[in-house]
C-alpha cells in the first residue's frame, strides 16, 4: 500500500507548519487556510475509513471466521 496513516500524519504536521510560518501575506494565510478546509476534510474520511476496517477486523478476531464472508471487502489482494 502506498499511504499509510504515519503519511496523513505528517501531511497535517505539514500544513500546521505552513500555516504557522510567521511570514506569510494575508494573501497566502487565506489560501493555507483553504488548502488546510481541504485537507482536514479528506483526512476525516480517511480515518472513519480507518476505523471501520479496524471494526470489521474487531469483529472478525471476536467471532472467528463466522462473518469473514459478510467482511469480503475489508480482504487484502489476492496472491
Amino acid at each position: 500500500m502506498k499511504n499509510k496513516l504515519i503519511d496523513l500524519n505528517n501531511h497535517l504536521f505539514a500544513q500546521l507548519e505552513r500555516l504557522s510560518d510567521e511570514e506569510l501575506t494575508a494573501e497566502q494565510i487565506e489560501v493555507e487556510v483553504k488548502r488546510a478546509d481541504a485537507i482536514v476534510a479528506v483526512s476525516e474520511q480517511v480515518v472513519r475509513g480507518a476505523a471501520l476496517t479496524l471494526q470489521a477486523v474487531k469483529v472478525l478476531a471476536d467471532h472467528g471466521d463466522r462473518f469473514k464472508p459478510h467482511l469480503a471487502m475489508i480482504e487484502g489482494p489476492k496472491e
